[in-house]
């Protein structure tokens, strides 16, 4: 199985120029088997995000090969971050949410 897990930011925002950094090191600590992480900048990958309106930065979506395990902003901290990654790539039950979501996770599985 394949977990995708893809964070959303914008090249202009403040926060997210700091955090690609917290993202790429704490994906480094995760087991790589099956994983696959990818940066995303929502306007130099408009076609990708479809119709998604990404209102809050950093914003990260985790989904495996049938559904989505978490889509949504996180607070800009390291911690916040592992946490989130590491309860979501143990528990595959998935989340409510967006419809939009679910378009972007069917973009990335493809």
């Amino acid at each position: 199985m394949t977990v995708h897990v893809a964070c959303l930011c914008a090249a202009w925002c403040r926060t997210c120029e700091s955090y690609q950094q917290i993202f790429e090191a704490a994906c480094a600590e995760l087991p790589q088997a099956g994983l696959h992480i990818r940066w995303i900048d929502i306007e130099d990958e408009a076609e990708l995000i479809g119709d998604l309106d990404i209102e809050t930065f950093p914003t990260l979506l985790i989904a495996d090969d049938e559904h989505i395990r978490f889509a949504g902003p996180l607070t800009p901290q390291p911690e916040t971050l592992k946490r989130v990654l590491r309860a979501h790539l143990a528990d595959a039950t998935p989340a409510r949410v967006a419809a939009e979501y679910g378009e972007l996770a069917g973009r990335l599985r493809g």
